[in-house]
C-alpha cells in the first residue's frame, strides 16, 4: 500500500478511527535528539558496569595480562563491524512507496525510509518475502517477544543494589531483600523519569554520559601517575605488568575462559545498539549516524583499553585476592589509594554509572517495545503502540505556552513565494513518550527480578546477563550478519543500488562480525575449567544455563506466533496490520526521505473460505 502525502495524511489524520488506529509523528525539530546526544546515548549505555566488573573476570579467566589487552582489542574491532553492519542497513530499510511527484496524479516510487526500531526492522526486511507487502508475523514474534522479556537491565539494577551495599560496607549476599528493593526502586524511578518528561530523561543520559566519561579519565590519569612513579599509596606500581615475557606469563590455556571472556567483553562494547532504536528521532539522520556512531565507537575503544592499561598500572596480575574479587574498579582505587575507603568510594561511583545505564536503557528499549506493539502481536497492542503527551510537557505549555505558529517546509508550490508570505502552520505536537511501553518495559523488568529472587545477587546478575548476552547481543547478531551475507550473495534482491551505505571493507567486517557471533554461540556450552571465573565452582551457576535459555528463546516466538495463529483460527478472522507513514524529502540528503508520521491500522478481517478450502489454509499475516 502506498504512504502518504500531505494531503492525504491531514485527511486520514483527521477522519481516525481510535479503536483500530493509531497515529505517530515523529519529534518537533527543537525535539529531535543531536549529534553529541547520539553519542551520549552509546556511552552512557556501554560504561556501565561492564568496565568495572569484566576485566577482574578475562584477568583471572586468561590468566595473563597480554592476553586480556588483546581480547579488549579484538572486542572493539568486533563492535566496530557491527556498528557497521547496523549502519548499513539501519540507514537504508525499510522501504516505502513514497510519493514523489504532487498531484492527484502523482507517481509513487520504492524509496528508503529508516524508523525506531533498530535490529526489529533488519530482521523483517532480511527475512521476509520480498514479494510480500508486509512482513509476516513469524520474525517478529521471533524477535519481539525475547526482546519484550530480556530487553531491559534487570541485572544490572541487581549489581547497582550489591554495589549500593558495597559502598556502604555491607555483603550484598547478606542484604538480599536490600538488593532486590534497590533495584526495583531503580527501575521503577527511571520509568517515571522518562513517562514525566522525554526531555528530561535525555538531559540525564546526557549528563550521565559526561560524568563517566570523566571517571574513566581519571583512572587512566590516575594509573598512569602510579606508573610514572608519582606516589599514591602504600603499595608499588605494577608495571612490571608489560614487560613482554612477564605479560604472558601464566596464560591459561581453558578454552571457555577464553570465549566466554570474550563474550562479556562484546557485551561490554554493545551500546553502539542504542541510537538505531531512536533512529527516527535524531535529526538528519544520514549525515548524523555515519559521523558520529564511529565517533563514539572510536571513544569507547580508546577509554576502554586505555582503562584497561591503567588497571595494571597498579594492579599486579598474581596479587593475592583478585581471583574473588566482584570487580576490578574498587581493588584499583585500594591500590592507589591504600585503604577501604578508596574502595566504598568507588563502590559508590560504579553504582552511579549502572544508574546512568539503566536510565539509557529505559529510554531506548521502550521504543523499540513500542515498535513491536505496533505489528500487531500483543494483547492491545495498540494501547502499548501509543505515545502519550507527557505531564511535563503539559505543565510547560499550561504555564510557558510556546509560540503558536512556525513556517510550513517549503512544497513544491510554495517554494518559489517570497518568505514573507508563505503559509504558517500551528504547532500541535507537544512531547510525547510511549508511556505504555515503559509500564510494560517496568513489568518485564521486575518479573526477571523476581524470577531469581531466590538466588543470591551476583548470581542472578550472570544468569540474566548471560541470558540477555546469548539472546539479545549474540542471536540477534548471527542473525542480522548472517541475513545481510546471504542478501548480498542474492544479485535479484539487488542490494547494490538499494543500500544508502558502500563500505571499503566489505564484506570482510560481516564475515568477521558474523563468524565471531557463530563461534561465541556454539563455545558458550563447552564447559569451564574448576579455576575458570565462569565455572560452577566460582560462578554457583551451571555454564550451560545462560546459553540453553538463551537458545530457547528461539521457541519462544515461534510458539507465540502459533498462539497468534489459534487466535486467528478461534476468531474465524485474520489481523491484517496496516503501517503507512507520512515521508517528507531530506533537505541534508537529495533524494533521500525521513519519516515524519505513521498511522497503523490494526484491522481483524472475517475469513470467507472458498468450497473445498478450509480456514487453516489461509495465509497467516
Amino acid at each position: 500500500m502506498a504512504d502518504f502525502d500531505d494531503e492525504d495524511w491531514e485527511n486520514e489524520v483527521n477522519n481516525i478511527d481510535s479503536h483500530h488506529q493509531n497515529v505517530d509523528r515523529a519529534p518537533d525539530a527543537e525535539q529531535l535528539l543531536g549529534p553529541w546526544t547520539v553519542i551520549a546515548l552509546m556511552l552512557n549505555r556501554t560504561i556501565g558496569s561492564g568496565i568495572f566488573v569484566s576485566p577482574v573476570k578475562v584477568l583471572v579467566g586468561t590468566g595473563s595480562v597480554g592476553a586480556s589487552l588483546i581480547l579488549w582489542s579484538f572486542g572493539a574491532i568486533v563492535s566496530t563491524c557491527g556498528l557497521l553492519i547496523w549502519l548499513e542497513l539501519g540507514l537504508s530499510v525499510p522501504f516505502r512507496e513514497v510519493k514523489v511527484t504532487p498531484g492527484p496524479h502523482g507517481t509513487f516510487e520504492k524509496k528508503s525510509v529508516p524508523r525506531n526500531g533498530g535490529e526489529k526492522n533488519y530482521l523483517q526486511f532480511l527475512f521476509s518475502n520480498p514479494n510480500r507487502e508486509r512482513p509476516g508475523f513469524l520474525v517478529t514474534c521471533m524477535y519481539g517477544i525475547p526482546f519484550i522479556l530480556l530487553g531491559n537491565l534487570a541485572g544490572n539494577a541487581l549489581a547497582l543494589g550489591s554495589f549500593v551495599m558495597h559502598a556502604a560496607g555491607r555483603k550484598p549476599d547478606a542484604a538480599k531483600g536490600e538488593v532486590i528493593g534497590i533495584a526495583i526502586g531503580t527501575l521503577s524511578a527511571a520509568c517515571l523519569l522518562h513517562i514525566f518528561s522525554r526531555r528530561g530523561g535525555i538531559i540525564m543520559n546526557n549528563i550521565f554520559a559526561v560524568i563517566k566519561v570523566a571517571l574513566l579519565v581519571v583512572i587512566i590519569v590516575l594509573g598512569f601517575l602510579k606508573a610514572g612513579g608519582v606516589h599514591l599509596g602504600r603499595t608499588p606500581k605494577a608495571t612490571d605488568n608489560f614487560h613482554i615475557p612477564e605479560s604472558f606469563e601464566g596464560a591459561g590455556s581453558d578454552f571457555a575462559s577464553y570465549t566466554d571472556s570474550l563474550q562479556y567483553i562484546v557485551y561490554s562494547y554493545s551500546g553502539f545498539l542504542q541510537p538505531f532504536y531512536v533512529l527516527a528521532e535524531v535529526a538528519r539522520p544520514r549525515k548524523v549516524f555515519p559521523k558520529y556512531t564511529l565517533l563514539g565507537m572510536l571513544i569507547t575503544a580508546v577509554l576502554f583499553v586505555l582503562v584497561n592499561v591503567s588497571y595494571f598500572c597498579a594492579i599486579p596480575r598474581n596479587m593475592d585476592g583478585i581471583a574473588i574479587a566482584q570487580d576490578m574498579a574498587s581493588v584499583f582505587f585500594a591500590q592507589i589509594f591504600g585503604n577501604e575507603v578508596a574502595k566504598r568510594v568507588m563502590n559508590g561511583f560504579t553504582a552511579f554509572s549502572i544508574l546512568g545505564n539503566i536510565i539509557v536503557m529505559t529510554f531506548t528499549a521502550a521504543r523499540v517495545k513500542q515498535e513491536i506493539a505496533k505489528e500487531g502481536i500483543l494483547p492491545y497492542s495498540l494501547f502499548f503502540a501509543n505515545g502519550y503527551t507527557t505531564p511535563w510537557a503539559r505543565i510547560r505549555e499550561r504555564f510557558f505556552p510556546a509560540r503558536r505558529t512556525r513556517p510550513v517546509m517549503p512544497t513544491s508550490s510554495s517554494a518559489t513565494l517570497p518568505r514573507d508570505v508563505q503559509e504558517d502552520e500551528e504547532i500541535r505536537t507537544l512531547e510525547q513518550t510511549p508511556m505504555a511501553a515503559l509500564a510494560l518495559h517496568w513489568v518485564t523488568s521486575v518479573a526477571l527480578i523476581a524470577f531469581t529472587a531466590k538466588m543470591d545477587p551476583t548470581r542472578a546478575y550472570f544468569v540474566i546477563v548471560g541470558i540477555y548476552i546469548y539472546a539479545v547481543r549474540l542471536l540477534v547478531g548471527v542473525f542480522v550478519s548472517g541475513g545481510l551475507l546471504i542478501l548480498k550473495l542474492t544479485p535479484s534482491r539487488n542490494w547494490k543500488d538499494e543500500a544508502n551505505i558502500k563500505l571499503w571493507s566489505d564484506p570482510l567486517h560481516i564475515v568477521l562480525f558474523f563468524v565471531t557471533d557463530l563461534f561465541l554461540l556454539g563455545a558458550a556450552f563447552v564447559k569451564p575449567g574448576d579455576g575458570s571465573p565462569w565455572s560452577y565452582k566460582n560462578a554457583h551457576v551451571q555454564w550451560f544455563i545462560a546459553p540453553t535459555i538463551g537458545l530457547s528463546t528461539l521457541i519462544w516466538g515461534v510458539i507465540w506466533y502459533w498462539g497468534l495463529h489459534g487466535v486467528m483460527l478461534k476468531k474465524v478472522k485474520t489481523l491484517i496490520v496496516t503501517r503507512r507513514v507520512l515521508a517528507v524529502k531530506d533537505r541534508d540528503v537529495p533524494g533521500q526521505w525521513i519519516q515524519k508520521g505513521e498511522i497503523v491500522t490494526h484491522e481483524w478481517h472475517v475469513n470467507i473460505p472458498d468450497s473445498g478450502s478450509s480456514i487453516g489454509e489461509y495465509e497467516l499475516r
